[in-house]
């Protein structure tokens, strides 16, 4: 991941526009592509690193341990280690994101909606 220069006027931008705009908070959060699509795989029940990646086949491998990672970061996804051999890792959504499932389930309804209009 490219690392952003912390006094870039564009990152204190982004920092300021956060503050202020709750929209551009949420999206710093979830944004992107893989992000919600991963939380709402989450929303289920928790999942280990290989069933996310069997449900959602198109996203590569470094891209998956990125984003659950700073998924993790921002508290909206928890990793829970077993100290077993094999090691046993599960994901499962924070009290933070379980309050993101209104928010992906009107996006999937719209999504298909929409998807049916075109």
């Amino acid at each position: 991941m490219t690392q952003i220069k912390e006094s870039s006027t564009r990152n204190a931008n982004k920092i300021i526009s956060a503050d202020i705009c709750p929209v551009t908070y949420a999206i710093n959060k979830i944004g992107g592509h893989w992000k919600p699509i991963i939380l709402y795989q989450l929303m289920s029940g928790p999942k280990r690193y290989s069933e996310l990646k069997r449900a959602i086949p198109a996203i590569t491998e470094k891209m998956l341990i990125q984003h659950l990672k700073q998924l993790q970061d921002d508290n909206l996804v928890i990793r829970k280690a077993e100290h077993v051999v094999p090691p046993f890792v599960t994901y499962y959504l924070s009290e933070s994101g379980k309050d993101l499932t209104p928010v992906l389930n009107a996006m999937a309804e719209w999504g298909l909606r929409d998807s049916k209009r075109q």
